[in-house]
């Protein structure tokens, strides 16, 4: 099978507050240094970050920048899987640092800069992938293999693989899947929710080992091979450049509408028709926080819960893993940030903070106003050990 990525033609009125950050003049290093603190080497930076510019977004002074995301369902357990929000790498095995295949010509934009195996590591948990008839599996056995051997490693996470499908081989889907070692995750498409409802909690997908979600572009795979097709069970709004146009969210012509009921799972795309690596910075940025608000809406206040990005780690600081920490805390825990969220506990509890003895339940609260006292637990003043709505 071969993998192959040609171009993509095809305000949650931000109740997620985003805070100012400065770039700090005094010195630090030695593995110290935090998020927007000049850093002259990636060894200055604290664990998670790495030493980065961005003379996109007029920021040409290194300094450390997040790249690892926070697991939500770790903070938060017990929930199914469509309420969380995961990071997805467009075109993950579209490395530009990965050396020549032999026998392959590579005919392709790039659009990640580290293999699969690292970017999971980092916290991505969806992997969009183009796939093409090749003989001998070809260079798709060698990612998918790298998937197995991370789940394998890993035996509490969950991955989704979307595919863009070009393969016309009988069988030949699964049978990759099958060489690759990954047969034994599979999430069965029987088990698969088709008219919106919830899906398992991550929990039970975990305990049951149905940790690998595959779909395909493809509608006839679901019943010939037991591929998932995608539209049936996700809405998902227009990938390249018209997905980045600014106060605009539309749906893909091959999805439903993205306010539709019919599917519980939502792919955000953001990313250009063309990757420029230098440019991702920017867009990884603010702007895609803005429209992860615009699309928020447009699903009728529904949560993306795939955001498929181009050149993941580059942001112009806090990045994509800051804008999804505050989509799980606003989802989870109706706080600005899922780190607010209280560790283990169900949604809508906020964390234990120091020297609290009670519980305070405000089940009357709104929801904007419960954002204020997540927002600014200071303000509080009482001696609580954590707030319910």
């Amino acid at each position: 099978m071969f993998l192959r990525n040609f171009p993509a033609f095809g305000q949650i009125p931000f109740l997620l507050l985003f805070s100012s950050f400065l770039t700090l003049s005094s010195a630090c290093s030695g593995g110290n240094c935090q998020v927007l603190e000049s850093c002259s080497a990636a060894n200055d930076c604290a664990p998670g970050l790495y030493c980065g510019t961005c003379p996109a977004a007029n920021r040409r002074q290194p300094v450390c920048t997040r790249g690892q995301a926070n697991m939500p369902a770790s903070i938060v357990s017990g929930l199914p899987f469509n309420k969380y929000t995961w990071l997805v790498t467009h075109n993950a095995f579209s490395n530009v640092n990965a050396p020549q295949l032999p026998g392959v010509q590579r005919i392709t934009f790039y659009n990640q800069e580290d293999t699969v195996t690292n970017q999971l590591r980092n916290g991505v948990r969806g992997l969009m992938l183009d796939m093409y008839d090749f003989a001998d599996d070809g260079p798709a056995i060698n990612t998918l293999k790298e998937v197995e051997a991370f789940l394998t490693a890993n035996p509490s996470e969950v991955v989704t693989i979307i595919i863009e499908d070009y393969v016309h081989a009988p069988k030949g889907l699964t049978r990759l899947f099958a060489n690759a070692g990954l047969e034994k995750y599979w999430f069965p498409v029987s088990k698969m929710p088709k008219k919106g409802e919830d899906w398992p909690t991550v929990n039970d997908m975990v305990q049951q080992n149905h940790r690998l979600l595959v779909f395909t572009s493809d509608a006839s795979k679901e019943e010939a091979e037991g591929v998932a097709y995608q539209w049936r069970y996700m809405v998902e709004n227009e990938s390249g450049d018209p997905g980045m146009k600014q106060g605009s969210c539309p749906n893909r012509k091959e999805s439903k509408k993205l306010n539709s009921k019919g599917a519980s799972l939502f792919l955000m795309n953001y990313f250009p028709s063309l990757p420029v690596a230098d440019e991702a910075c920017k867009e990884n940025s603010s702007p895609l926080a803005d429209m992860a608000g615009t699309c928020y809406k447009e699903a009728g206040n529904r949560m993306p819960n795939f955001v498929a990005v181009n050149f993941y780690m580059r942001s112009d600081g806090p990045g994509v893993f800051d804008i999804l920490d505050r989509m799980n805390g606003q989802s989870l825990c109706s706080c600005s940030t899922v780190l607010a969220c209280q560790p283990g506990s169900p949604a809508g509890f906020v964390k234990t903070y120091q020297n609290q003895l009670k519980v305070l339940r405000l089940p009357h609260l709104s929801a904007e106003a419960f954002q204020d006292l997540c927002s600014y637990p200071d303000l509080l003043q009482l001696p609580i050990i954590q707030i319910s709505y």
